[in-house]
């Protein structure tokens, strides 16, 4: 089986806009992870489930394939930065972050659209990916405008089209 290369699905998947998240959990050791994800979807309203792909070579993947609850932060148009910290490699993204914890010690962070707490349902092998599920179990809104990513670069409802604010973050890394 033959597929496109990498540049043509990039491109071909820049068209489609997306919801930016910042999926977080706890370590082995207990600490805070989490990174920003795009690669977000709703599966199944009845049980109600989402998914989350994540990259084998990113530090999230093993904290995840131990874990046994994550929560996707969804953000909001102002948490860009949130979205650029949470994309890059940095031990320490949670420095100077607010955020507070679910009632089982998962961090949220602060300010986000909404906050979907999810119990681990399964998992499954995507090529250089893993797709985990989540039955979602709680979780928080809030209003205002979402953070999106489109065609390489981060934009807001409304705004244009072009490429955003800007290339990085955004990505299932």
């Amino acid at each position: 089986m033959h597929g496109v290369d990498p540049s043509q699905f990039r491109q071909l998947l820049g068209r489609f806009a997306t919801g930016v998240t910042v999926v977080t959990t706890r370590d082995r050791a207990g600490k805070p992870i989490g990174m920003t994800a795009s690669s977000v979807a709703s599966v199944s309203l009845d049980p109600p489930l989402v998914l989350v792909s994540v990259a084998r070579d990113n530090d999230m993947h093993p904290a995840l394939k131990a874990a046994d609850r994550f929560v996707l932060n969804v953000l909001a148009a102002d948490q860009e930065a949130i979205s650029r910290r949470f994309a890059e490699e940095h031990p320490n993204r949670f420095d100077g972050l607010g955020y507070r914890e679910t009632l089982l010690g998962l961090p949220v962070l602060e300010g986000v659209l909404a906050s979907i707490e999810c119990e681990k349902h399964g998992e499954a092998p995507g090529g250089d990916h893993t797709v985990f599920f989540g039955l979602v179990t709680g979780g928080t809104v809030s209003d205002g405008g979402p953070l999106l990513y489109y065609r390489g670069g981060y934009a807001g409802l409304g705004g244009g089209g072009g490429g955003g604010r800007g290339g990085g973050g955004g990505g299932s890394r």
